[in-house]
């Protein structure tokens, strides 16, 4: 009798324990993961595993819902899916597991820069997503894959619209390209539309000579004016003589003079040698620079040279005398400063 007392005792002590231990495992699944106010970002890609990720888990949740995890990924087993994920307060083992297995990732903040080439914009957009430049430059750089969007690789790149977009970290090139057509058609709406056929231009061709406007000045009260005068020209059938273009076609935008050994360089865009716009966008356009070209500012303008205080500012002129006049005056300056 007293044997089978003891046998009842050590049952009952052994069920005490499990329950303890169950009762443990499963609060450390279903406690907050982490105090309120605290967030954990996990970034998961294709060379992570269980492993790598339950690291980076383990780092940044409490201790005994980051051993919850663990029991879970050890119980279950875990595929994690690629993405960007945040756990908070309000997130326990279970949800983070969730999360993790089932892709239900947060999205991020992508900005889409104004800048030179193509390898600038790679760069600054596999910075902020799981993409690597170069496929996102060989994307762009190829004929059939631009032709898909209604875009070339002398033009592709007026088909980001500097903003800010919310998208998944983890997006494929496709998927990014989609993206970025389907924000150029909505900034194209009806009244930029509409405004783009008053000035006498198609869409392309306001985002080629936004570009132009942008590489002449950071002065946004200027663009206007530096617009008109180049539709005046192209009105005239006058060469635009940009000389952001002659830069972008010598491939050296650090020039600070441009000499007539730039001026005679054979390309397509060099417009001291070519009548109108050239075949693409020697950068992709800041909004404020395509808005300048759809006001539509009228002017009689015809020649623009930097002001000789190099306050960034522009000297323009109506006739060719006016703009020699300023033209001397900017040479002098130059000339001062040894700027060959």
């Amino acid at each position: 009798m007293r044997f089978k007392k003891r046998n009842i005792i050590i049952i009952v002590a052994v069920l005490a324990v499990l329950v303890v231990v169950a009762s443990v495992g499963v609060y450390s699944i279903f406690a907050p993961a982490m105090d309120k106010g605290r967030t954990l970002t996990v970034f998961v890609d294709g060379d992570d595993d269980i492993d790598s990720v339950r690291v980076s888990i383990d780092g940044g949740m409490d201790a005994l819902p980051a051993r919850g995890f663990a029991m879970l990924c050890k119980l279950c087993g875990l595929s994690p899916r690629t993405g960007h994920y945040v756990v908070t307060g309000a997130d326990n083992a279970f949800s983070v597991y969730r999360k993790l297995s089932h892709g239900l990732q947060q999205p991020v903040r992508l900005v889409v820069p104004s800048v030179r080439t193509v390898g600038q914009l790679s760069g600054r957009l596999s910075q902020q997503l799981m993409l690597d430049s170069a496929t996102v430059a060989d994307a762009l750089g190829d004929t059939a894959v631009c032709s898909r969007y209604g875009f070339t690789p002398q033009t592709v790149m007026a088909m980001f619209v500097p903003n800010t977009y919310e998208v998944y970290w983890n997006m494929s090139v496709e998927k990014l390209l989609s993206r970025m057509l389907r924000e150029y058609d909505a900034f194209w709406n009806e009244d930029r539309c509409r405004r783009a056929a008053a000035v006498g231009l198609s869409q392309l061709e306001v985002s080629i000579l936004a570009s132009i406007v942008d590489e002449e000045t950071a002065v946004n009260d200027e663009k206007p004016t530096i617009a008109a005068l180049y539709v005046n020209r192209l009105r005239r059938s006058m060469p635009l003589q940009a000389d952001p273009t002659v830069k972008f076609a010598v491939g050296d935008f650090t020039l600070r003079r441009i000499l007539h050994k730039h001026l005679a360089v054979e390309s397509p865009y060099n417009t001291y040698l070519n009548v109108g716009l050239p075949p693409g966008p020697i950068r992709n356009p800041s909004v404020s620079a395509i808005d300048a070209v759809l006001v539509g500012e009228r002017n009689t303008y015809l020649y623009m040279c930097a002001k000789e205080d190099f306050s960034g500012r522009h000297n323009f002129a109506s006739t060719l005398s006016q703009h020699n006049a300023n033209a001397a005056r900017y040479r002098r300056a130059l000339d001062r400063r040894g700027i060959r």
